[in-house]
């Protein structure tokens, strides 16, 4: 048997996307979006409005942070972990393995509405997917090099993996909060 890894890889995203996570998103109000599920809650937020050591951005809206991260760190809202795949886990890896416009939490204009987030998280998603399926066998095999610190001898494959396990896992937390919202 024969076995295409990169369609592999591919498609256990494109799965989880298609059956699971983008669906879970239809109907996100800008309330939604923003709801704080805990108080201190790290959020998207207006310029100016922050009270986190760092409030990183390049628009109308920052993302908060820390650095180091507070033990314990804060409660995170959707508007947060949408950013966070957007920007981190899909974006900044577009940018450093595909070509893709440079990006960082810094310089990032984050989404000052539900509609916006999901339309950047749907360019994110469609460009990491663009780059994983023009991945050749002999690229999964490469090390994904210095842009991921002390993981660049790890083949490209691997961080493939993780950036799979990384929107299956922050999904979850998205789809939880969304659980949680009509009963708070």
């Amino acid at each position: 048997m024969v076995i295409d890894w990169n369609e592999q890889l591919a498609e256990q995203l494109d799965l989880h996307w298609r059956v699971q996570l983008r669906d879970r998103l239809s109907g996100l109000s800008d309330e939604e979006y923003f709801w704080e599920p805990a108080p201190g809650a790290w959020n998207v937020r207006p310029r100016g409005t922050s009270s986190a050591p760092i409030a990183a951005g390049s628009g109308d809206f920052t993302v908060d942070f820390a650095f180091p991260e507070p033990v314990p760190p804060p409660v995170t809202t959707i508007a947060w972990r949408l950013a966070h795949i957007i920007v981190a886990v899909f974006g900044m890896r577009v940018a450093n393995h595909f070509g893709g416009p440079k990006m960082d939490y810094e310089s990032f204009a984050y989404a000052g509405t539900a509609r916006e987030a999901l339309e950047q998280l749907d360019a994110a998603y469609a460009a990491w997917q663009a780059g994983v399926r023009g991945l050749s066998e002999e690229d999964l095999a490469r090390p994904c090099g210095p842009a991921e610190g002390p993981y660049g001898e790890y083949p490209m494959a691997t961080l493939v993996l993780h950036i799979n396990r990384e929107v299956i896992h922050h999904g979850a937390e998205i789809a939880l909060l969304r659980d949680l919202y009509p009963h708070r």
